[in-house]
């Protein structure tokens, strides 16, 4: 069943978006919708991880139905003979996640651009391209939600705080509920019922301000002991280092008050295209931090985005706008229904930079795409018309 066939959308729309990325340069693909589980079970965020559809090959390999295209592009590119790059794609056809309610089958179309160095010029070109479909499309009174990681990487950057935390808070962005819990636990202010109070018993209680030399060395101990060399590919050494980073995490906050009213103070800051630019060297002032070159980057693709022909006042910057996607690194965005009746993007997107290479690329490839959401692209003319 075509994607038109399921959503209700005028098939020569959909062609005609097709060629519309066709004639930006995007090569069409269509990658198997049997995919290596252990691929998306190593690179998604949890909220993928829990909906896969699983199965499994007459050899016992574990698969999955594709949960997205990204990575099965992404996997095309890679497995190609001598890939070039730069290099982009697009496609349509259905992913499969779980759902609590309606099928699982949901059908997307998208493009994705892999190899460009000219990044900010890159992210505008995707994000008017997205707008450019939606026009085609019929949907109309669209908002963007715009957000970057690196921007909240430069500020964890520059806080005192042990490397564990700073790692651990970045694994978190884009889950604010959880980012926040961890926040406060930094801070000793998380309720004594949350789980810190459970990874505080026993054996990391005891590690706590441990001698790293002394922990590393009681933990091979108990390993040998126990006839264990490694567990899951780690090294008693590397496992050691595991203790002692869950034994710091269960310490919470021991002079990090301060750190967390920043982050607090960072995550809250929202403001629209025009002004993102000043809130955040205000913020950068007041909390007297240097994030003088991932705003300059910021600007610049504000710049580019502007000289695409989209309003920087119909930006909204969120400083807490993730993506729960793990591949995801820098710049994300997010294009919403008008209708309050719309649950969910009508479009997602963002960059990926390290993800070419976790697939096995021999270099660094910056890349960025997005995804259409046909459903919902439908339901949204639907609830305007």
């Amino acid at each position: 069943m075509t994607a038109a066939q399921t959503t209700g959308l005028d098939p020569n729309k959909i062609e005609a978006v097709l060629a519309a990325f066709r004639d930006a340069g995007h090569e069409f693909v269509n990658p198997p919708i049997l995919q290596p589980a252990d691929v998306f079970l190593d690179l998604t965020g949890e909220d993928i991880r829990r909906r896969l559809y699983l199965t499994q090959g007459s050899n016992g390999t574990d698969l999955c139905l594709r949960p997205d295209f990204t990575i099965p592009v992404c996997r095309h590119h890679v497995a190609a003979d001598k890939p070039s790059l730069p290099a982009a794609y697009c496609y349509n056809g259905p992913v499969f996640r779980q759902r609590p309610d309606g099928l699982g089958e949901i059908p997307q179309l998208g493009a994705e651009s892999l190899g460009r160095q000219d990044t900010a010029e890159a992210d505008a070109d995707l994000l008017a391209l997205s707008v450019s479909a939606l026009q085609t499309f019929g949907a109309t009174g669209t908002s963007i939600r715009i957000g970057d990681e690196t921007l909240f990487a430069a500020v964890l950057s520059g806080l005192d705080l042990p490397a564990v935390w700073k790692r651990r808070l970045r694994d978190l962005f884009g889950e604010t509920d959880k980012l926040t819990a961890a926040i406060d636990r930094m801070a000793g202010s998380a309720s004594a019922n949350d789980d810190s109070r459970d990874v505080r018993l026993g054996f990391l209680s005891a590690l706590e301000g441990a001698d790293p030399t002394a922990a590393h060395a009681v933990v091979e101990d108990l390993l040998s002991i126990a006839g264990i060399s490694a567990v899951g590919g780690r090294t008693p050494s590397e496992i050691a280092d595991r203790f002692l980073e869950q034994a710091a995490l269960a310490s919470g906050g021991r002079g990090h008050a301060q750190a967390a009213v920043t982050l607090r103070a960072y995550l809250a800051l929202k403001a629209d295209g025009d002004n993102a630019v000043a809130s955040l060297r205000s913020f950068g002032t007041d909390h007297s931090l240097d994030l003088e070159e991932p705003i300059a980057a910021f600007e610049c693709r504000l710049s580019a985005l502007a000289a695409k022909g989209i309003e920087l006042s119909r930006l909204s910057f969120a400083a807490d706008f993730g993506r729960r996607l793990d591949y995801y690194s820098g710049f994300v965005f997010e294009i919403h229904s008008a209708s309050d009746q719309i649950a969910g993007p009508l479009v997602g997107g963002g960059r990926y930079d390290r993800l070419l290479t976790l697939l096995g690329a021999g270099e660094n490839v910056p890349a960025i795409g997005f995804s259409m959401w046909l459903d919902r692209i439908a339901a949204s003319i639907g609830a305007d018309s």
